[in-house]
């Protein structure tokens, strides 16, 4: 019943603006905040409040064993597995980008091989995380967390340091060993161009095996998602490796520049599903269309909160398996505390002449780490919320209805 109210009560918040917003405004300030008395570990009764609220929502864990509790219970669920995430990351606004080229020309030294304490204390961590998974489990890690040296050479295009390529490496063999997946996390755009630099690096080392292992993700928000999509599959024909491609919408509205970004909800949802039928079907950009330019070897990944996408990308991909056309292997997830909806109705589905057929593959993304470290991941939650509020909606009244039926059942138990 705590849990359930706790969900009634982000839920609440979520789906009514006058809300939300003030909500909002708070996390925000305290995000950004360097007064000792509103520090969110130092506060007890902020912390006790964001702690019993929004973050055992939307967060597994600070410390390993709470963690190991959570991927537990989701797991009873029926879900196939968990997505990890080690939540510190580098979040600016594009409105200061003057700021993160200010030391371009100390680059030289940052990509030098001394050893940065930031980037060896990304390494531990997520080592700490590689730890907690499980066979077919996902990691998914922020190469921003790994500090200063690393997003400035993304922001200014220049090679990362040698010891965080070395770091990303051994993450790799260690995600590998552990019998499991790498799904690289989407982040601002400001620092794409290096981040997919160096996944594309690792696939070519690591999807040799007909399998992707590592995954890029790809935001179907911006603009130039589709050509994007095109010059990796491009690279994986002339290369020989499997691609793994995550497709989100995007959840960087807030900071990255407008521009970049598709005018409307209506835009980016027919980019997501476009891109969605091509890759399903083998037939995008070009690609599939003649011997002289195939298909190259794809795993697609879909995270999506939005039931229509989801359906019709598992009902397209059982039609052309059903039909013996040519697809892709295809696996869904959601974010813990968001859209369980979408993740137990697509465990619901069922195919084959006798419904007999396996559900589709779904997953739960989980992050974990200290209340300090998830607070710019729990904004940009309660923003997705604000910009999802039918599904919230749905999902409180649904909730509110639970609760009614419990405490009916009590009263009439006594």
């Amino acid at each position: 019943m705590g849990v359930l109210l706790r969900s009634l009560l982000v839920t609440t918040v979520s789906s009514h603006p006058l809300l939300l917003g003030p909500s909002l405004s708070i996390l925000s300030f305290l995000s950004k905040s360097r007064s000792l008395l509103l520090d969110v570990e130092r506060n007890p009764l902020i912390y006790w409040f964001l702690r019993k609220t929004f973050y055992d929502h939307f967060c597994a864990g600070e410390k390993e064993a709470e963690v190991h509790r959570t991927i537990q219970q989701i797991k009873s669920t029926g879900v196939k597995g968990v997505i990890l995430t080690y939540t510190r990351e580098t979040v600016q606004d594009s409105r200061t980008e003057e700021q993160r080229y200010a030391n371009t020309n100390a680059l030289e030294k940052a990509a030098s091989t001394d050893t940065c304490e930031h980037i060896q204390a990304w390494r531990e961590d997520v080592l700490r995380t590689v730890d907690m998974l499980g066979p077919g489990d996902f990691l998914a890690p922020k190469l921003t967390g790994a500090g200063p040296k690393v997003t400035q050479a993304f922001a200014a295009g220049q090679p990362v340091p040698a010891q965080m390529v070395e770091a990303l490496d051994e993450v790799c063999r260690r995600v590998v060993e552990k019998k499991a997946r790498l799904l690289m996390d989407a982040e601002q755009h400001a620092f794409l161009g290096g981040i997919h630099s160096l996944t594309l690096d690792m696939m070519r080392k690591y999807n040799r095996s007909g399998k992707a292992v590592i995954y890029n993700t790809f935001q179907a928000y911006l603009k130039a998602a589709p050509e994007l999509i095109a010059a990796h599959l491009k690279l994986a024909n002339a290369e020989g490796f499997t691609l793994g491609l995550k497709l989100v919408r995007g959840a960087y509205m807030s900071s990255d520049p407008r521009h970049l970004i598709h005018d409307t909800k209506e835009d980016t949802d027919r980019a997501y599903d476009t891109i969605v039928r091509g890759i399903l079907q083998q037939n995008y950009k070009g690609f599939g269309t003649s011997p002289s330019c195939p298909f190259p070897a794809t795993d697609l990944f879909l995270a999506t909160h939005n039931i229509e996408s989801a359906v019709a990308a598992h009902s397209l991909h059982e039609a052309r398996v059903r039909d013996n056309l040519p697809t892709c292997k295809v696996e869904f997830g959601q974010l813990m505390g968001m859209a369980d909806g979408v993740t137990y109705g697509l465990l619901q589905l069922t195919s084959g002449e006798n419904q007999q057929a396996p559900p589709p593959d779904v997953y739960k993304c989980l992050h974990w780490g200290s209340m300090r470290e998830c607070l710019s991941f729990l904004l940009r939650r309660a923003a997705e919320n604000r910009d999802a509020v039918a599904r919230t909606m749905t999902e409180h009244e649904a909730l509110k209805a639970e609760v009614k039926r419990r405490i009916w059942a009590g009263l009439g138990r006594s």
